[in-house]
């Protein structure tokens, strides 16, 4: 395997730079972005890593999902490319890190491969891939998720945003929509870099995240119904509160992502009350339970449970109550080969690692069924993403990114011991 000195790294005051000026480009109200997927912003952020990765010597060609590829030519035309990159979308409240410094680590990264001189067998491809948020047009990783076959694109260019307006029209509309099919091109391997959005880098004062696997997820919708009455004049014996229901079973809930620990996680962020008045009982509640698990064994069994103990609760309470799964992906168990040479280049580069599970869902989920892939994670303060206040410092960024280079560059050089042994996709029923 192709060794490099710890003296090879990318510029970490370019690559500042380039996260600071795209953090410029549709920001939000308290020091963070908002440039969500396929806005007016979205198309002016494209433009802008265009610009840069056309400047670096790259080649941008656009697929019909609008997903971004710049191309570095490798010494040999033969050769599959080796692929980086992340998303460049937002929350309407994100940070100026999640996501958008996988694309700049690349890009840096393809910088610096031009400054030294340096030429790889496979081409490098910096990616951009579109509405991986999926805070506008849901699910969240869609493009990607075309990309590898999981979604079509018709179905993908008929979701809608809170207004109205469809994925297709508006990436028409802001004129990004390529003409290349999405998934025509074939990868060598792809690597992405990310913050960790969690607390457990930070925490334990080290400089890199190894991600080893995804967590699998599922989205249960559940729907409570009793009956509205007036809070004040209903004898107690003779509510169907709906809302009560909803308290007890949440804190089932919690129970079931504690019995099946020490990686599995739940709750529920997205609650609707109806009718959301002060003096009326709630006669329905409909609420999302987000379990996740690097195990879909364990996912499919705290479903099952809350599933059967929701029932008894409602029953005890005289509610009726229906569960719906509204969204979902199989745990990801990231190539073994690949994995390795991000752990080798931490250690070559003396920075202190350790293996992480992502407990977010990221375009590399989708993509290492169609391909070997890799995550690397650099540390974020608190561990708070999805928030204005999201923050990293300049040397966790250049951390990761020289953690990426090196582990791309043995990737690109050499073109063998790469596992093409794939997880299976299986679409949760």
């Amino acid at each position: 395997m192709a060794e490099f000195g710890q003296n090879l790294k990318i510029n970490e005051d370019r690559l500042w730079d380039s996260l600071n000026d795209m953090a410029k480009i549709g920001p939000g109200v308290a020091g963070g972005n908002n440039r969500q997927a396929l806005t007016d912003e979205d198309a002016q952020g494209r433009a802008q890593f265009q610009e840069w990765c056309e400047d670096a010597g790259g080649t941008m060609s656009v697929d019909k999902m609008g997903n971004m590829f710049a191309f570095y030519p490798g010494t040999d035309p033969n050769a599959l490319p080796v692929y980086v990159g992340s998303h460049l979308d937002t929350q309407p409240t994100g940070g100026k890190y999640d996501g958008v410094l996988g694309v700049m680590g690349g890009l840096e990264m393809v910088r610096t491969l031009k400054d030294l001189d340096i030429k790889t067998k496979h081409p490098i491809v910096v990616v951009n891939w579109t509405n991986e948020e999926g805070t506008r047009f849901a699910p969240a990783m869609i493009s990607s998720g075309v990309f590898a076959g999981v979604h079509s694109m018709d179905w993908a260019y008929d979701q809608q945003d809170a207004d109205g307006k469809t994925f297709g029209d508006e990436l028409k509309r802001i004129g990004w929509c390529g003409s290349e099919e999405p998934g025509a091109r074939k990868m060598h391997a792809y690597f992405e870099l990310h913050i960790e959005q969690g607390p457990i880098l930070e925490a334990q004062n080290t400089d890199i995240g190894v991600v080893t696997h995804g967590q699998g997820l599922r989205w249960v919708e559940v729907t409570i119904t009793g009956k509205d009455a007036h809070t004040g004049s209903t004898p107690m014996p003779m509510r169907h509160n709906a809302g009560l229901g909803m308290a007890k079973v949440l804190q089932r809930v919690d129970e079931i992502a504690w019995d099946h620990g020490p990686h599995a996680v739940g709750a529920a962020g997205k609650i609707d009350v109806f009718p959301n008045s002060r003096n009326v009982i709630p006669g329905k509640v409909v609420f999302t339970v987000d379990f996740r698990s690097p195990d879909n064994g364990t996912i499919t069994s705290m479903v099952e449970r809350l599933q059967r103990e929701s029932r008894e609760i409602c029953r005890e309470l005289g509610l009726n109550i229906s569960f719906e799964q509204t969204g979902g992906f199989d745990p990801v168990k990231f190539d073994e080969t690949l994995v390795d040479r991000v752990r080798d280049a931490a250690t070559q580069l003396d920075l202190t690692h350790v293996d992480i599970i992502s407990g977010a869902g990221h375009d590399a989920c989708w993509v290492s069924h169609i391909a070997p892939t890799a995550m690397i994670m650099c540390p974020c303060v608190d561990g708070l993403s999805h928030n204005e206040a999201e923050e990293i410092s300049k040397e966790w960024a250049a951390a990761g990114s020289n953690v990426l280079l090196h582990a791309v560059l043995k990737t690109a050089i050499i073109d063998t011991n790469i596992n093409d042994v794939r997880p299976q996709l299986v679409q949760p029923e």
